[in-house]
């Protein structure tokens, strides 16, 4: 109360009066103490920077730069990330989830030219683009465009985003190299995180090279460094380390791409996706196989025996014969069969089993934890466990959110990744004369003009498709929307291909028709027509 707080104050002037008449020098060092006191206890200090609120005091923590923070964990996060995405099945269910939704059969190419800036006609550039899709379809769709030669460029992308998100980044160069039978000479080249890191395993410690990335005095990046081989491995080869250039001295051209999202400024690695929840990942998949055991266990007793007198022989059905023993060699472990006959000696009187199993409550827990995970993953709880019991209101709240995100990551992977490789691509067409580009190469911006593409993945589930497509109507009637865009959003497919496919199923459909009806047998002479008396 105010009057309380006065009081005290005056009480404490008082008493700092008296301290300053008797010692001055430890009268200036209360006033000193309290006047810091009135400092930290303003602003954020009353609240989530207090020091004195006891709501706050078992707070420990700690901070340092992105370095600190981020850095000097990432081999922990990576393997424990991993680990979970091995063995827990709600992390295996949200990383397949972003991989399905983000990149699902791949990101396809569509170009769109900038005709403005290239001064072409809608036909010349729409025909360049059609000729611009089919070569690159014979590049990217053979498993001539991975280094490896395992992998098309779709699956390429979900190799790298998948990466991505258990390790936090995924590397990729992009050398050249000639194969028979291809024209275009670019390969894709991806690199596990691991295996860019610090020559020696150590940072430097004016942090020019941190986690493996080199930047200069500006902190621009300027180099990779790579070990030749993976430091997890159990190779017995010596540990050398290779330094790529970011970019190319001369040509200026892109050397290495650095797939990762950073969340702190000055950061150089990522963080896995599963980062802010691998606790919570792991405990809750303790719990569930802690219930699943249990479940099991309590499932395989049956019957309590009790005798007058005890035997010697062995208890009736209490043991699994030697030779089905799993562990039989481990006499500290006992093993149960499904309708377990457990025998007691005399005296001893069996209490009742009551084991509870399963858990009525295990499905309200876990509810309540997995949605806070797919809160932090930004997942739906409904799309997380693929559990869509709710309203087509609710339903459709939750895809709608959870798809910002998918297109969020999708734009990110789309121009991180898809659109450097393609401009790669494009570059060797261009230089090979495969496709015709004036001044690709001497104006940045009409080598701009001839890049712009769009990449479109995988579309968005439909809940109502009558809703649907009625709402896709109206702003394509409305000029909110195009066609072209609709197509995507809802069946992945491209408009113009439709269309085209579309006029050579009508001309099909013709064609049949008019065969049918040159076949119809023309009624007989003083026949009635059909339907009719003939009167």
């Amino acid at each position: 109360m105010p009057w309380e707080v006065r009081t005290i104050g005056i009480i404490s002037k008082a008493f700092d009066g008296m301290v300053a008449a008797v010692s001055p020098e430890k009268g200036l060092q209360r006033m000193a103490a309290r006047r810091k006191m009135d400092i930290l206890n303003s602003g954020y200090g009353n609240y989530g920077a207090s020091q004195y609120k006891k709501s706050m005091a078992g707070w420990l923590y700690s901070g340092g730069s992105a370095r600190e923070d981020i850095e000097d964990n990432l081999d922990v996060l990576r393997q424990r990330s991993r680990d979970l995405y091995m063995g827990v099945p709600l992390a295996t269910g949200a990383i397949k989830t972003m991989r399905t939704n983000v990149v699902g059969r791949g990101l396809r190419l569509k170009p769109t030219i900038d005709r403005e800036v290239l001064g072409m006609d809608t036909e010349t550039a729409h025909a360049l683009e059609r000729q611009i899709e089919r070569e690159w379809a014979l590049w990217a769709d053979s498993p001539d465009c991975d280094a490896a030669r395992v992998d098309n460029f779709c699956e390429l992308q979900q190799l790298a985003f998948m990466s991505w998100l258990m390790s936090g980044d995924c590397l990729a160069l992009m050398p050249m190299k000639p194969r028979q039978g291809q024209p275009y000479d670019l390969r894709v080249r991806l690199i596990e995180a691991d295996r860019l890191s610090s020559p020696g395993g150590y940072d430097t410690m004016d942090d020019h090279i941190i986690g493996g990335v080199e930047t200069d005095s500006t902190g621009e990046v300027v180099a990779y460094h790579f070990s030749k081989y993976h430091p997890l491995s159990y190779t017995t080869a010596p540990a050398e380390w290779v330094r790529v250039p970011a970019y190319g001295e001369k040509s200026g051209r892109r050397n290495v791409i650095h797939i990762m999202t950073r969340e702190r400024i000055d950061q150089r690695r990522g963080v896995p996706f599963l980062a802010p929840v691998i606790e919570a990942l792991k405990q809750l998949g303790r719990y569930t196989d802690a219930e699943l055991v249990a479940a099991v266990v309590n499932g395989l007793y049956a019957v309590f025996i009790e005798k007058q007198s005890p035997e010697d022989g062995p208890p009736i059905g209490s043991n699994v014969p030697e030779d089905e023993q799993v562990d039989a060699d481990d006499e500290t472990t006992i093993e149960l069969a499904p309708g377990a006959v457990i025998d007691l000696n005399e005296g001893e009187k069996a209490n009742g089993v009551a084991p509870g199993r399963p858990n009525s409550n295990f499905s309200g827990f876990v509810e309540a934890i997995c949605r806070q995970i797919g809160s932090a993953l930004e997942i739906p709880y409904e799309l997380l466990l693929k559990t869509f019991t709710a309203s087509y209101s609710a339903s459709r709240g939750a895809l709608e959110e959870a798809w910002k995100m998918f297109r969020m990551y999708r734009t990110w992977l789309a121009t991180d990744f898809c659109q450097v490789v393609y401009e790669e691509w494009l570059a060797e067409a261009v230089a090979k004369g495969r496709i015709a580009a004036p001044g690709f190469f001497s104006d940045p911006l009409y080598k701009k003009a001839y890049s712009r593409a769009e990449w479109n993945g995988p579309a968005r589930g439909i809940l109502n498709p009558v809703q649907e497509v009625s709402a896709a109507e109206k702003r394509v009637k409305n000029g909110f929307s195009t066609r072209q865009s609709e197509t995507m959003e809802m069946t992945g497919s491209d408009f113009y291909a439709n269309v085209e496919q579309l006029k050579q199923e009508e001309s099909k459909l013709k064609e049949v028709s008019s065969i049918a009806t040159e076949q119809k047998p023309a009624p007989a002479a003083g026949a009635d027509p059909p339907g009719g008396s003939g009167k």
